[in-house]
């Protein structure tokens, strides 16, 4: 196997700098200029999402044996700061997570929400919820291309001419439902070099592919991904930033460009000017999201930890990692652009995830970008953090999953194996096991 190669399979392709730094200029000069054509705005985007350089290590792994103990994060539904922010800073953030935007705040022309609130509120703003996003393509050869004017199909629009609408061609055809945010903070804290650390020691068949994606906030760096579906993002500056420009049409200082209205010029009904946003909701977005409590648990019964030993009897907590350690307090993170305080820092965290990707059989086989360092992210998906759970009734990346057995039987590819070992337990520890699932 080439050196490239390897790269491609964990993740870690290395372009140059050059061309991220290209994306940027052009980026910005597109947004001068106004305009430009599809396939221009194509193109930038995705030499934008093309990882120039290996992630920052960061730190080495925190250990749960270490000098200074890790303490737990704080974890609850309540609206209240886990101490990133002031309280107050925290309610006026929360505040901008939930406004609703209009037209003349730059809505549209395409969008999927009117606010960051509406896709992400169960049980409190920041939770995950029912809503979902259609994304379609088709192959060619067996390798998958962008719908016209991308993946993504906007469900509303400004105008009426603006609807997008699935092309007949396109067959590659996926919902995917929101995440929770939860603890996202947290998340954001966690080191490369932990992640790495963990897809390291998990056995060759089963082994996640961490992604290196750019760091939108500070152009030219890179980290590994751990947010959204794909785990296309590292930052939740850049997570903001994306999802204010797909989900709301919203342009920003870090994606200035519009969409297109499947692959159609949206000029005639963009009224506002780009950068519709300076900036700064979009840091508000990140702070609040930075402030979050993780997802508290719920009564932890016999049963409940009983079927917490099948889970790892199994194999479930190989990907679905049960504890995380955030990096130490000062740990500079993100490029550059942040550093972990001690309200993130050194905390035990409860995810059951690895944030890595895994080819289970259940992928929507659409990569980050149709660029070939992103090509074996086609076939796999982030591994679902469990915690919040109990909150949650639409499983599985699409949610067309409603029980917890079905999600666990739906699992084959790299976890074949652990569903061929839940289908032979006995009845009693198959009902502990959903019990402590229940739990999260």
């Amino acid at each position: 196997m080439g050196e490239r190669e390897k790269c491609v399979r964990m993740g870690l392709v290395s372009l140059g700098v050059a061309a991220v730094a290209w994306s940027f200029t052009a980026q910005h000069q597109i947004s001068a200029a106004g305009q430009t054509t599809d396939a221009a705005r194509d193109q930038v985007r995705q030499q934008m999402f093309t990882a120039a350089t290996a992630a920052d290590p960061e730190a080495p792994p925190p250990r749960l044996s270490s000098v200074q103990s890790p303490t737990e994060a704080l974890a609850a539904y309540d609206n209240k700061t886990n101490g990133f922010t002031t309280q107050a800073a925290f309610d006026a953030n929360k505040e901008t997570f939930e406004e609703v935007e209009q037209i003349a705040d730059g809505l549209g022309p395409t969008y999927n929400a009117q606010s960051c609130r509406e896709c992400h509120q169960n049980v409190v703003t920041g939770g995950a919820s029912q809503v979902t996003e259609q994304r379609t393509g088709h192959l060619i050869g067996g390798r998958f291309f962008d719908s016209q004017g991308g993946s993504l199909i906007a469900s509303r629009a400004t105008h009426p001419d603006a609807t997008e609408l699935v092309a007949i061609g396109d067959t590659v055809r996926t919902f995917r439902i929101s995440t929770n945010l939860l603890g996202a903070g947290f998340v954001e804290a966690v080191s490369n070099t932990t992640l790495t650390a963990v897809r390291d020691a998990q056995p060759a068949f089963m082994r996640g592919l961490a992604i290196t994606v750019p760091v939108l906030e500070q152009p030219g760096r890179t980290r590994i991904g751990r947010f959204g579906w794909k785990s296309q993002h590292g930052s939740l500056q850049s997570f903001a930033a994306d999802a204010y420009l797909n989900e709301m049409g919203i342009t920003n200082p870090l994606l200035p460009t519009e969409n297109s209205i499947s692959g159609k010029d949206v000029s005639q009904y963009d009224t506002v000017k780009d950068p519709e946003d300076d900036g700064e909701d979009v840091l508000k977005f990140a702070d609040f999201m930075r402030a979050l409590k993780a997802p508290s648990r719920g009564a932890l019964t016999a049963a409940v930890r009983s079927g917490e030993q099948v889970f790892n009897g199994i194999g479930c907590g190989t990907c679905h990692t049960p504890t995380l350690v955030t990096a130490a307090p000062g740990t500079v993170i993100n490029g550059g652009a942040l550093t972990v305080t001690a309200a993130l820092g050194n905390k035990v965290i409860h995810p059951y995830s690895d944030y890595l990707l895994h080819d289970i059989g259940t992928s929507d086989g659409i990569p980050i970008q149709p660029t070939d360092e992103f090509v074996p992210t086609a076939s796999r998906m982030r591994t679902a953090p469990l915690w919040g759970l109990r909150i949650r009734n639409r499983l599985m990346h699409d949610g067309l999953t409603f029980t917890r057995e079905e999600a666990i039987l739906r699992h084959g590819g790299q976890a074949a194996g652990v569903t061929s070992r839940y289908r032979v337990l006995s009845s009693t520890d198959k009902a502990n096991l959903v019990a402590f699932l229940n739990s999260l």
